[in-house]
């Protein structure tokens, strides 16, 4: 901490000798509120955290985050004696089935409806990063292409591009994180990777069909958008959707594009510049930030306003906006008029592009179902505040409930946020379509907000979760975990879905007792067949043994219902530590209710464990 701040001095005394005078007073100040606010974190350490929420960096050898964990890229797996003698005395196993044959099935069954891509592409969710080319700290990290091709690998399937003017040369525009100490790399190196990771699907077969779209955020002048144009359609050729997809379905520009019909292509989400448009900065909620925060902001908008920005999209560049052009409306126009966005103004595929505080504010003035509706028909993209510095989250959750299609999340952490979006996109390949209720469906669109909000409370059904839980193999041990501590295991699972009115999220807790050595007699007693075998009673404490249900005996399905699963540690008088964690979305498990499944179990950097839990669900209407 004291070297991290030490550097941080160093590069305030660095802008006052190399920096013109214009820039150097803010880099002195953000690199002294940044050291403001790593005393602050210090000092909130000694509180109690809710660790759950946390997650830790990603290693670009991580495949979770957008749904590829699924892949199996993990160490071998084992199955404890514990557990295969709780199976074998439960009667677990299918006649010829082997403990192998059960392990080697999938915990989840994604529904052939989820990943039908006959539809307009608003009527879908998807797989998002936002600040892509960041490896870590959103203000002084480094710029990479690294992971570009990390996040496109695990499952992500729209990439965010800060392109700026490159002063050594305009003709070659650098990706940068601006107004921060952000290193900077080629634009023209971004668009080799991405290229690569597509031609590499197109040949594996692994991920082909599915367009990777470019949240392109322009800062360059008039000759450095030429050299964008130039170098997308250098490097990109025949993949760059440059022109209206033309079928029998679809020949309009105006009209939406099936997912289908986009292919594989690279679709470029292109900046268009309102009249009066609301800026970056104009959104947030300054109320929900602390002093620091609001200082930092301030201090990059008055850096905003040092270096002029170049309004002005050249056509050549606006041309391949072909099915999304960003806005950011001056008005709440979008959503309350029936005209939305102006013709003589407004472009012919809008993407309403706001941050997770300017959508915060406008929910919390009621007007969630008009958003939502908006959101069938149209595009929105939701990105983290600014002053999201250390690369935690916005809950995506609450957006999803909302139709946002795109909710941008920072890749860096595997946080609560990050584990939610692999529970959605497993097994999809990136996009999913959303529910019914959500999609453009000519009687909820047309519906008064009243009426709206009650077609929506109907679609819901009510449903109960019971979640039988056998055992676990081979938890993880923390590294650097006090020899002398004993394990203690247990499981804690959150039940947690989009709540009403539209923008909030319930959540329900449920947990095991704890697992210990020698004591699982006891806890077997009133279990599915009574007596545990000498090798359960003999368990290591890395192989619990629970036998366990745990019950939510009556929530609402809207089809966004997620369980968040956390093997974790009873330390006494501390933080209960997470071994390892997994997600689901409901809607992907009743398609193996009743059944008994080994579920993958993930560390908090997003890597494969050698972990399984073995459950069973059963989801119940009622």
């Amino acid at each position: 901490m004291n070297q991290l701040k030490h550097t941080l001095a160093g590069l305030g005394e660095f802008a006052k000798e190399n920096l013109p005078p214009q820039v150097t007073g803010t880099v002195t100040d953000l690199t002294s509120s940044v050291r403001s606010r790593l005393t602050l974190g210090s000092r909130r350490r000694t509180q109690p955290i809710d660790d759950e929420e946390a997650g830790d960096i990603i290693p670009f050898d991580a495949h979770a985050g957008g749904g590829h964990s699924t892949c199996k890229h993990g160490p071998q797996l084992r199955v404890s004696p514990a557990l295969q003698s709780f199976i074998a005395r439960n009667h677990l196993l299918s006649p010829g089935e082997t403990v192998a044959d059960l392990l080697a099935k999938p915990h989840i069954a994604v529904p052939r409806e989820v990943i039908n891509r006959d539809y307009p592409l608003p009527e879908y969710f998807v797989s998002s990063s936002h600040n892509t080319y960041l490896c870590a700290h959103q203000l002084f990290g480094e710029s990479s292409t690294d992971p570009y091709r990390h996040t496109l690998q695990a499952g992500s399937r729209c990439v965010e591009i800060d392109v700026w003017d490159n002063p050594d040369n305009l003709d070659e525009p650098k990706v940068t994180h601006g107004y921060t100490l952000v290193s900077n790399i080629p634009f023209r190196e971004v668009c080799k990777i991405i290229l690569q990771v597509v031609e590499e699907e197109e040949e594996s077969g692994g991920g082909g069909g599915a367009p990777v779209l470019i949240s392109l955020e322009n800062h360059c002048g008039a000759q450095g958008q030429e050299a964008l144009v130039r170098i997308m359609k250098e490097v990109w050729g025949r993949h760059l959707l440059d022109k209206p997809v033309e079928t029998e379905s679809h020949i309009e520009q105006d009209q939406h594009v099936r997912l289908r019909d986009l292919g594989s292509k690279i679709v470029v989400i292109v900046e268009h510049h309102l009249i009066n448009e609301a800026s970056s900065d104009s959104s947030s909620d300054s109320s929900s930030e602390d002093e620091v925060e609001q200082k930092e902001r301030k201090q990059r908008k008055q850096a905003k306003k040092d270096t002029p920005e170049a309004k002005l999209i050249i056509p050549s560049l606006a041309e391949l906006g072909v099915y999304g052009q960003s806005v950011k409306p001056p008005d709440n126009s979008w959503f309350t008029s029936s005209d939305l966005l102006p013709s003589k103004d407004g472009p012919h595929h809008h993407l309403i592009n706001v941050s997770e505080s300017g959508l915060n504010a406008l929910l919390s003035s009621g007007n969630g179902a008009s958003i939502a509706k908006h959101n069938a028909r149209h595009l929105m993209r939701v990105f983290p505040k600014g002053t999201r510095i250390s690369s935690k989250n916005l809950k995506p959750l609450p957006f999803w409930g909302l139709g946002a299609q795109v909710c941008a999340l920072n890749w860096q952490t595997f946080d609560a946020s990050m584990q939610i979006n692999e529970a959605m996109f497993a097994g999809t390949g990136g996009y999913v379509l959303k529910p019914s209720w959500l999609r453009s469906n000519a009687a909820m669109v047309g519906l008064a907000e009243k009426e709206f909000r009650e077609q929506v409370a109907r679609t819901r059904r009510r449903k109960r979760l019971r979640l039988v839980v056998a055992g676990a193999s081979d938890v993880p041990i923390p590294s650097g975990r006090d020899t002398d501590k004993e394990l203690k295991p247990y499981l804690t699972c959150t039940l947690l879905h989009p709540g009403v009115p539209f923008g909030e999220m319930q959540q329900t807790k449920k947990k095991t007792d704890v697992f210990r050595k020698h004591k699982l007699s006891a806890l077997l007693i009133g279990g599915l067949t009574g007596a545990a075998s000498k090798e359960e009673e003999n368990s290591l404490v890395t192989d619990p043994v629970w036998d366990e249900t745990l019950e939510w005996d009556e929530y609402e399905d809207d089809e966004l219902v997620f369980l968040r699963m956390f093997i974790k540690s009873d330390d006494s008088f501390s933080s209960n530590p997470v071994l390892c964690v997994a997600s689901v979305r409901l809607l992907y498990v009743e398609g193996v209710k009743g059944q008994w499944r080994f579920v993958r179990m993930l560390d908090l950097r997003g890597r494969e464990t050698a972990c399984t839990l073995l459950v069973k669900f059963e989801v119940d209407e009622l």
